[in-house]
């Protein structure tokens, strides 16, 4: 059996996100889960800023209640060749791999807040996720390059429960 699926979308604009998608049996709907956009309550935003050598695993404190997106730029302090910088969650949960070669001093961007990776300000492409924080504590893995060194930036949105439930 296949089952071919189509999202259309008319008479709008901006942007669409299709992040899951349910296929169920039936005429009622069953598996509706609202965004919990409405029911969070913005807390602190937190920064932590490191150095990276080689292969590190930085652990970042989230004292909200729930998980957040993380907003990461790594600056590399000498130049990486094409496909040496990823990220991962945990032990390699996760995981995006930057395909490109980075210079010195580069920006590279890869922003949850917003679902764009770029590099100098300019669009990146990226193989895999956009990385978030688990509530109270994560644990964050970057591959540099073999020997070579990198500062990183963690940005995060602390968020608690809160708000009206639908």
């Amino acid at each position: 059996m296949s089952v071919t699926v189509k999202p259309t979308i008319t008479n709008c604009s901006g942007t669409i996100w299709f992040t899951d998608l349910m296929l169920q049996e039936g005429p009622a709907l069953t598996g509706y889960v609202p965004h919990t956009e409405s029911r969070l309550v913005k807390g602190s935003k937190v920064w932590f800023n490191g150095v990276v050598r080689s292969a590190e695993t930085v652990i970042v404190c989230n004292l909200g209640e729930t998980s957040g997106g993380l907003d990461i730029h790594i600056y590399p302090k000498c130049d990486m060749t094409a496909g040496s910088v990823q990220l991962s969650q945990g032990v390699g949960g996760q995981n995006v791999r930057f395909p490109n070669a980075m210079a010195a001093e580069d920006d590279l961007a890869l922003l949850a807040s917003v679902r764009e990776c770029t590099k100098n300000g300019v669009t990146e492409p990226k193989e895999g996720f956009y990385q978030y924080s688990a509530a109270w504590d994560s644990k964050h893995k970057v591959t540099l390059e073999d020997g070579k060194s990198a500062r990183v930036l963690f940005e995060l949105q602390e968020m608690t429960d809160g708000g009206v439930s639908i």
